[in-house]
């Protein structure tokens, strides 16, 4: 837990609450799963056909700063329960907690050379992984731009690939929501992790009736996040990953600033004490006013930061939600389970959720659309990605 919080700047309450049990289950879950297998049989006139699922070989594992354990375990499991090999890459920004499953799996005997950790920078240790003759598959969490750069470096060799890209999220309120349980709903959704989940809602969508109201709590209960050190138990709100990281976040807020947005709350670095300040803090930020043309409304930040647009009906609703190029999920606040089962049909992503926000069943399938990536993970699917069919034919 400590090691994941000093590497990634999240507080270490996170990282027991959420990252350490997560990653456990990860593990546990793909090992129940691939006990319970389907495959199939299919009886026809003299022959029977039957179906295996095999190996593919050695799986590429790339996996982003933010989540660095939960993500990584959330590969491995799987791979190694479908029998492949593993070379996993972790972020050269947060190495840590990977070098730690690596001494975890040797300590556990798994034979030599079925789990290998490369550290290094994406653009070499990478993409030489990914361009590898000897790789059959590739499975990336990461930023839309250097997805795109994996699966061009993968098609010549014609691997499989898996890419959890970068999303834009929106976040749907209504007016007839639940105030107090979609403020505290929303916080979290916008701002877990500093907002460095590819799941968080940057794009918070409020219908007009109550937009005054509900911006004014949202506001006053983001201003309560507890923003000090991660190491301390009552922080709520940590460090970013990184200074170059921060700068990014700060660019888009001023960026904001010159589109015509006003800044409800944060939009600076925190005053905090000695060595504190030498940290990637940055306070969470809400901006209203803005157009929703703003790139800082339609580029993902992957930052504490949320931009709030009014709705006047359904219809705008699902169009503001579905104008931006990613598609990865949304959450809809909503008492009426009629219009929620409508709006998700209508919108544009991979995942929905309704009154509440990554609530996880790891059976279901993980995985968005547009420019949000390819393919789909989690329970059967991963199992299936990690994997093969065979059809076998046999004359009775």
């Amino acid at each position: 837990m400590e090691l994941e919080s000093r590497d990634t700047g999240k507080p270490v309450s996170l990282a027991r609450a959420v990252d350490i049990p997560r990653a456990v289950s990860n593990f546990r879950f793909f090992a129940g799963a691939v006990r319970h297998q389907e495959t199939g049989c299919h009886p026809m006139d003299g022959a029977i056909n039957y179906t295996l699922r095999k190996p593919l070989g050695v799986a590429a594992l790339i996996t982003p700063w933010n989540l660095p354990l939960y993500l990584l375990s959330w590969k491995v499991a799987p791979a190694l329960a479908m029998g492949n090999t593993i070379v996993a890459k972790p972020s050269e920004v947060t190495p840590l907690t990977a070098s730690v499953l690596a001494e975890i799996i040797h300590e556990l005997g798994l034979p030599e050379g079925v789990f290998n950790l490369v550290h290094g920078r994406g653009a070499d240790a990478g993409d030489a992984l990914v361009s590898h003759d000897d790789v059959s598959l590739v499975s990336f969490t990461g930023g839309t731009a250097t997805g795109s750069l994996v699966a061009a470096a993968a098609a010549p060799s014609f691997k499989k690939l898996s890419l959890e890209l970068g999303g834009k999220n929106p976040t749907i309120v209504f007016a007839d929501c639940d105030l107090d349980a979609t403020v505290a709903g929303v916080v979290r959704a916008s701002f877990a992790n500093q907002g460095q989940v590819c799941l968080c809602g940057e794009r918070l969508l409020v219908e007009r009736p109550i937009l005054e109201e509900f911006t004014r709590r949202f506001g006053q209960a983001v201003t309560s996040l507890n923003v000090g050190d991660p190491a301390d138990p009552a922080t709520t709100f940590g460090s970013l990953t990184s200074l170059a990281h921060r700068d990014k976040v700060a660019s888009y807020v001023d960026l904001a600033r010159q589109d015509g947005g006003t800044v409800l709350c944060g939009g600076q670095v925190p005053s905090l004490p000695s060595p504190l300040d030498k940290g990637a803090f940055y306070e969470p930020t809400v901006i209203c006013d803005l157009p929703s043309s703003s790139r800082t409304a339609r580029e993902e930040i992957f930052g504490p930061v949320v931009t709030v647009h009014p709705f006047e009906s359904d219809g705008e609703a699902v169009r503001l939600a579905n104008e931006v190029e990613y598609g990865l999920c949304a959450s809809i606040w909503t008492a009426d389970l009629a219009r929620a089962h409508r709006v998700s049909a209508a919108l544009d992503t991979g995942m929905v959720w309704v009154n509440t926000w990554l609530l996880r069943d790891l059976r279901v399938p993980f995985g968005g659309s547009k420019k949000s990536g390819v393919g789909r993970e989690g329970g059967r699917h991963s199992l299936e990605f990690f994997s093969e069919s065979r059809n076998v034919c046999i004359k009775l």
